[in-house]
């Protein structure tokens, strides 16, 4: 199995909400009803902004911090999309993972957290971190770990997403419940505060999950955290349209689905917000918020 999104790099989210209002307290962010998008480029910044800030709901976006790259590049683009948006830093895409050792995961993450210690709502300590393609499982949850216990001790919100890939793993031992009834300490399994799935429909050709049992199990092992869709999206942007109506409409009979969905190719399909698929993730965003009994 490889990691698909990474061949789009190479040249082949997030928007929040509640829909009974936001809430601060003490600095700390907590949601009722989350959408998201992602954005993996700081790139054409103000048409970024402005297709942000003209959602139907104010969003948090999902902003993927590049390897290698120090947090004073991203200053203006925190500072910009704080304006118009809730945010949540990704510490390190899966697709990197790898290329880290322990000691330069923690300087990383450390880094990041004192350049930006009140602007990120939520620090994604783990992406799709039971994937083949992040390297030895005891490195992995290393750094998972060590992202753990910074992000707590700073009284920051965490959220780790994961690989859903129910028959489609390379390693029986990386199917997602196998691999966090092994990995997972007992301290993420209650101290976490997001817990997300990555599920592409192009990826692993599995078909329509069965969301429900997944997020009834995920809810058993994560008693304590809100669930929902960590990424989504088409590769192949004539099926855009369709899977995000699909995504942004889903229902999950859960206390603890918050939502997410984050759609992966934000500034692809959304940017400028004169797109088309713009339009069909604002009314997708509207019709669910409505549906959910937002305002």
């Amino acid at each position: 199995m490889f990691k698909t999104k990474r061949t789009i790099y190479l040249g082949l989210a997030a928007v929040l909400m509640f829909v009974s209002g936001a809430v601060f307290a003490d600095g700390n962010y907590d949601s009722t009803r989350m959408y998201g998008v992602t954005i993996t480029s700081i790139l054409r910044l103000p048409e970024t902004v402005e297709s942000l800030s003209k959602l139907p709901v104010k969003p948090t976006t999902r902003i993927v911090f590049d390897e290698w790259v120090d947090p004073q590049y991203y200053n203006d683009a925190i500072f910009q999309i704080n304006k118009v948006s809730y945010i949540m830093g990704e510490l390190l895409d899966s697709y990197a993972f790898n290329d880290y050792n322990i000691k330069d995961y923690k300087k990383r993450v450390n880094a990041y957290l004192n350049y930006f210690p009140d602007k990120v709502d939520i620090w994604e300590i783990g992406n799709e971190v039971n994937g083949e393609w992040l390297g030895n499982t005891d490195d992995v949850m290393e750094k998972v770990n060590a992202a753990f216990d910074i992000v707590e001790a700073k009284k920051q919100k965490t959220a780790i997403t994961f690989f859903y890939n129910l028959g489609c793993s390379e390693d029986p031992d990386n199917e997602m419940f196998k691999w966090i009834q092994t990995n997972i300490p007992k301290k993420m399994r209650t101290g976490l505060d997001y817990v997300f799935i990555s599920y592409y429909d192009d990826q692993c050709n599995m078909g329509d999950p069965d969301w429900n049992q997944v997020f009834t199990i995920l809810h058993i092992m994560f008693p304590n955290a809100k669930l929902g869709i960590g990424e989504c999206g088409a590769h192949d942007k004539g099926n855009a349209e369709t899977t995000i109506k699909k995504y942004y409409s889903m229902s999950v009979n859960n206390q603890s689905f918050v939502g997410g969905f984050f759609w992966w190719f934000f500034k692809r399909d959304c940017v400028p917000y004169t797109k088309p698929i713009w339009t069909v993730l604002s009314d997708a965003m509207k019709a669910y918020a409505i549906k959910q009994g937002g305002k």
